[in-house]
């Protein structure tokens, strides 16, 4: 599927990756500008404000392209999915965990290149409570990790969610989850439950490797427990997706989960806090069209 020749409208977050899709935006304009395709810029003030743009533009018949993180990603492909309006984006944030898995380079001129291009992938989008998310939605050591990484400010790039599950490992006592997929319910005691609908999160680590974005389902993902020292050691193999070998991890795949806790605990999805638990999760197949590369 192809957009054809339509306007687009570039949704920049100032603040994104530390100001990273600001200064990314000259690039795309001198590109687009070379191109002779129509465009206009409206920097974002909250995620409310891009998802509100994006609408009005898909009214317009413009193209939203996020020039952003996976964030305001996340919030204005839910907002659009179940309409005809598919989705640009242009990589500026710290994680990026979105155009990693779909292959948008995170090169200004070169995801440039693929708006020109115009060709659209169908694609899945996750919903919890109610809320909608593209990437994962995960609870507990996780979401404790991406509260930490979310308030820290010092520290630029992917470093930053490596030293967020540091800080969070030191403090994390274990959470008895319940987990409902059709007729099965399974309980365990461990760190984390991640609904899956891409394969990758906190940039670059593919907790679901064999996660697909328009399959229909999700892959839910389960950490039990283990001491604090071997899950410190199997960090690194979550880069690398091999962590799925261990004997502690368990991964059903469901349309919908419901997911509860022996406490309270949020739920973050695309890097943001999405709900808090109990949760129901599902999909929606391939509810959002997305300019990206043809699935290999």
């Amino acid at each position: 599927m192809e957009t054809g020749v339509r306007p687009l409208l570039l949704l920049v977050n100032p603040s994104a990756g530390g100001g990273r899709a600001l200064k990314s935006l000259a690039a795309v304009e001198r590109e687009l500008d070379s191109r002779r395709l129509n465009f206009r810029v409206e920097r974002t003030t909250s995620a409310r404000h891009g998802v509100e743009g994006a609408l009005r533009a898909a009214e317009q018949g413009e193209v939203p392209v996020v020039i952003s993180g996976d964030g305001l990603i996340g919030a204005v492909g839910g907002a659009l999915a179940g309409s005809e309006t598919p989705l640009g984006i242009v990589p500026g944030g710290r994680g990026n965990d979105l155009a990693r898995v779909l292959g948008v380079p995170e090169d200004p001129v070169a995801a440039v290149d693929l708006l020109a291009a115009g060709h659209v992938r169908q694609i899945d989008v996750g919903e919890a409570n109610g809320r909608r998310f593209l990437c994962i939605a995960s609870t507990g050591f996780d979401s404790e990790a991406n509260r930490i990484a979310n308030e820290t400010r010092i520290v630029r790039g992917n470093l930053v969610y490596a030293l967020a599950a540091l800080r969070a490992l030191v403090a994390w006592k274990p959470v008895r989850f319940t987990v409902r997929a059709g007729e099965e319910r399974l309980r365990f005691t461990g760190y984390s439950v991640s609904a899956a609908n891409s394969r990758a999160y906190g940039g670059g680590m593919f907790i679901a490797p064999d996660a697909e974005l328009a399959d229909g389902k999700l892959d839910v993902v389960m950490i039990g427990e283990g001491s604090k020292l071997h899950f410190l050691s199997n960090l690194p193999k979550v880069f690398k997706g091999t962590h799925l070998d261990n004997d502690e991890v368990r991964v059903i795949r469901a349309r919908e989960v419901e997911v509860s806790a022996s406490r309270p605990l949020a739920v973050y999805a695309d890097g943001e806090h999405l709900t808090d638990l109990p949760a129901t999760i599902r999909v929606l197949p391939q509810a959002l069209g997305i300019i990206a590369p043809p699935e290999s």
